[in-house]
């Protein structure tokens, strides 16, 4: 897992691989206050951007989960977010698997969870191995806008 502000780039990540650079780069110059909430194409399906309006829940209302094709790189454009982190240690009690059609498995909970608090300008690199989640209150639930970039984890 990677964690910044988009505001403190520079140079700081430019040893990332070249398709995180290009999500991040995305990130940086693309204004999503006007952007309607739907997916649209970096790179067809190899790269591509979710916005997506949510209200944050209770953390324990809110599942863990996992990719194995793809990595998230989350942003937060408007509010804020507690987001649960934790490895994936393989032996987490699977609630859903739904590997094949929407890349994604939840667990039931996981061990050795911390938290990030994602605000406007945040954001977090989650790799396959990385147990993450998202869309949790901070304080009480609120309407959020995020964007969540899918890049194809083989391209790394």
């Amino acid at each position: 897992m990677i964690f910044g502000n988009i505001q403190d780039l520079g140079s700081t990540f430019s040893w990332l691989p070249a398709p995180l650079k290009t999500a991040i780069e995305y990130l940086k110059k693309t204004d999503f206050s006007t952007l309607s909430a739907e997916r649209y194409d970096i790179q067809g399906d190899d790269i591509y951007v979710k916005v997506m309006d949510v209200t944050t829940k209770p953390f324990a209302e809110k599942r863990p989960e996992i990719h194995r094709e793809y990595i998230d790189v989350q942003f937060v454009v408007r509010g804020e977010e507690k987001i649960g982190v934790a490895s994936d240690t393989g032996d987490n009690i699977v609630a859903e698997e739904h590997f094949e059609d929407r890349d994604i498995l939840f667990y039931t909970g996981v061990k050795n969870e911390s938290t990030l608090i994602m605000t406007p300008g945040s954001f977090a690199i989650f790799f396959p191995s990385d147990v993450h989640r998202p869309a949790c209150a901070v304080d009480q639930p609120m309407p959020i806008r995020k964007v969540v970039i899918k890049v194809r984890a083989s391209l790394i």
